[in-house]
């Protein structure tokens, strides 16, 4: 499924006139961690990056910037700073990351992170040419989850049933189907 997806996007990409294609190419792999960036001068650039973390995705598919910011902060995310912020869908964005030390592996809430000097040099770019965006791939040690679904957080399994660490149930506890599912909260 995810073959058919890629192949599509790329024919869409293959498929739009010639004058559209005068822009930067975006190619994000997140079986690499990797960003390839063919610029409409000719100049190219291999950068390793930072996509969803487990629990998280970065959304696979073929985009266009949305909007684009010098300097923005994450409101989701404990006002986290986003330098050189590229929004291609939503809330998910290609931005510098002051974390370089974990670029190359996924590390993020599903935006596409990359080193500041980088992003600077992708943000010129892509203000001065537009440009095509194309995620592809599956980040390492990742389930596949289906097109627009975010992996939801997992907890832990506790032995073979969680009713065996349910306390005993009063009216001011949880029920026993919460402590099956979710043996833990609350304590």
């Amino acid at each position: 499924m995810r073959f058919v997806s890629a192949l599509l996007a790329a024919v869409v990409l293959l498929a739009l006139p010639a004058a559209a294609q005068a822009t930067a190419r975006i190619h994000i792999d997140l079986s690499r961690q990797s960003m390839h960036v063919t610029s409409a001068e000719g100049a190219q650039y291999d950068w390793p990056v930072s996509t969803g973390r487990p629990g998280y995705r970065t959304p696979t598919g073929a985009y266009r910037p949305q909007r684009m910011y010098v300097m923005t902060h994450s409101a989701k995310y404990e006002n986290a700073p986003m330098p050189h912020a590229i929004f291609f869908r939503g809330g998910y964005a290609i931005h510098g990351s002051y974390e370089t030390s974990r670029l190359g592996r996924p590390a993020s809430h599903g935006c596409v992170r990359l080193a500041p000097g980088h992003a600077t040099i992708l943000y010129q770019m892509v203000r001065r040419e537009g440009a095509s965006i194309l995620i592809t791939g599956v980040a390492p040690g990742r389930e596949r989850p289906r097109d627009g679904e975010r992996l939801a957080h997992r907890r832990p399994r506790y032995g073979n049933g969680a009713a065996a660490y349910a306390p005993p149930i009063s009216p001011y506890e949880a029920p026993l189907r919460t402590w099956s599912v979710y043996p833990l909260d609350g304590q």
